[in-house]
């Protein structure tokens, strides 16, 4: 049995998607299939049932799933602690940030944490929200910093994780200001987010939840909020902007709102970590939060 048949495994159950797991774990598909193979033959029974949509787990899978995750985030803190006491390593704090955040909220969130005690050093991974959910998960990241809306539950089970709210961001549909006032029956060219971004599923969820939501033509989609903003700005569409990273374009005049208030969506900015115990400098951090 080998550590990353079981990252494989917790991969493909999150994402339910061998083309994608695949691609997340930077192997080819036929490579990652080998691997998940491999697994069902060394636990003695199938674990993934394969359908022309994707891979759903089947009961033992389902069984064995917290089981796996669980285990492969001890072992990747248990050689943490072990580097780290043979002095091979600093105490290192491991997070894991949307992109969004890790340019704007992340530097400064930081900068005020270390007033209350010192921090000695820091890795930070910034990415999509699906890889950031899977580091936390496979215990590559002890924290997640990310936005939160309570209709976009996280892909985890919340059980095995704590949280707390560090900040609070906006997501505010921005045009740039060259762009004509749409016609209040025009479809609307919209800048997206991609299915892998944190904020594509809380517009996503917002707009689901309107019995009359504007008529939207998706002109162009990205999982990076900057990219979208500097694709607003080019006067190519509108998009959800987080305040956050927006916010000089709207107070310079750059950018205006493409709809009004009503359609803006307030976001906690929250913090997670695992339930179980992590090293004593990373409890010392997160109790000074």
């Amino acid at each position: 049995m080998e550590l990353l048949w079981l990252e494989d495994f917790n991969v493909l159950a999150q994402s339910g998607n061998f083309s994608r797991a695949a691609e997340l774990r930077h192997v080819t598909q036929p490579a990652f299939s080998r691997r998940i193979r491999a697994l069902e033959n060394w636990v003695g029974v199938d674990l993934f049932e394969r359908t022309t949509q994707g891979a759903v787990l089947t009961d033992a899978g389902r069984q064995m799933i917290e089981s796996a995750q669980d285990l492969t985030r001890r072992l990747y803190q248990m050689r943490q602690e072990a580097r780290e006491v043979a002095g091979k390593q600093a105490r290192t704090l491991h997070f894991a940030a949307t992109h969004s955040l890790s340019f704007t909220f992340f530097p400064g969130w930081v900068r005020a944490a270390e007033r209350a005690g010192p921090i000695e050093a820091i890795r930070l991974h910034s990415d999509n929200m699906r890889v950031c959910e899977q580091m936390l998960l496979s215990g590559q990241a002890q924290f997640l910093l990310c936005h939160q809306h309570p209709d976009v539950p996280p892909r985890f089970a919340a059980e095995s994780f704590h949280s707390k709210v560090v900040g609070r961001d906006l997501l505010i549909p921005l045009q740039a200001r060259h762009d004509s006032p749409p016609h209040p029956q025009a479809t609307l060219p919209l800048l997206g987010y991609t299915a892998d971004s944190g904020l594509g599923r809380i517009v996503s969820a917002r707009l689901l939840r309107e019995t009359q939501p504007p008529a939207l033509d998706t002109v162009f989609s990205s999982h990076l909020a900057a990219v979208l903003l500097s694709m607003a700005l080019e006067g190519k569409g509108f998009a959800w902007l987080p305040e956050t990273l927006a916010g000089p374009e709207l107070a310079n005049g750059k950018l205006v709102r493409a709809l009004d208030e009503h359609w803006d969506i307030p976001l906690e900015i929250r913090l997670f970590r695992p339930a179980m115990a992590l090293s004593d400098f990373a409890e010392d951090f997160w109790a000074r939060l």
